[in-house]
């Protein structure tokens, strides 16, 4: 489910479920209990340390389910916690591990990290996978940010979306150097569906554990 509310993971149900279940059992026991206290032989009572037994074994279960009780509202109060930081991206520019990006209105940013300058060839690709456009230029080490401005080889126009970059470098010696790169893109909404919350960017898609900063929108 994607945000523009809360939702929920299937944690609470089984918690849920799970407290139901020895409830049952705790009902049950007592019942058990009681129609034994009631129909024992007065010329043969029951024994004093088996009655002891079950009288332990009643606290017990009545223990475990306060145990429950209290570890689904733990979880529920760590779930609801977790999908507030969440929503908090929402509307903020994020970095993110990654190569894909978002093109909205003719404007698309990775960021890239060199350890050497180096001379970098870059080739964007389209969600189908067809390379759209290219470029070569020198960059010094550190990081650095590659605009696009959504235009193709051929000087059209591409349609805004989700597009990836690919980085090869190579510093003056010609030895290949790995260059980190990094989406950049404004969080448009959340998705709880999953085990983890995925912000949404556009029709792309980032972990939250993926994400590298945030920053406030410009």
């Amino acid at each position: 489910m994607a945000v523009s509310g809360v939702g929920s993971t299937g944690t609470t149900s089984t918690l849920t479920g799970s407290r139901q279940g020895i409830a049952d059992n705790f009902d049950t026991f007592l019942s058990i209990l009681t129609t034994q206290l009631k129909n024992q032989n007065p010329l043969d009572p029951l024994d004093t340390n088996q009655f002891t037994q079950q009288l332990v074994q009643f606290t017990g279960v009545e223990q475990q389910l306060k145990t429950n009780q209290f570890l689904e509202a733990m979880m529920l109060s760590t779930q609801n916690s977790g999908q507030s930081d969440a929503v908090n991206y929402i509307g903020k520019v994020i970095n993110a591990s990654g190569t894909k990006g978002e093109l909205v209105n003719g404007a698309a940013a990775w960021n890239f990290a060199l350890d050497e300058a180096s001379t970098i060839n870059v080739t964007v690709k389209d969600a189908k996978g067809n390379v759209v456009f290219t470029k070569e230029g020198k960059v010094a080490a550190g990081e650095s940010v590659f605009n696009w401005d959504g235009v193709d080889n051929n000087g059209k126009l591409q349609p805004d979306g989700t597009y990836s970059i690919a980085i090869s470098a190579k510093n003056a010696d010609g030895k290949v150097i790995n260059a980190k790169t990094d989406m950049v893109g404004e969080v448009t909404g959340v998705d709880f569906t999953g085990t983890e919350p995925v912000l949404l960017i556009g029709s792309a898609r980032v972990n939250l554990s993926s994400v590298n900063a945030v920053k406030a929108k410009s």
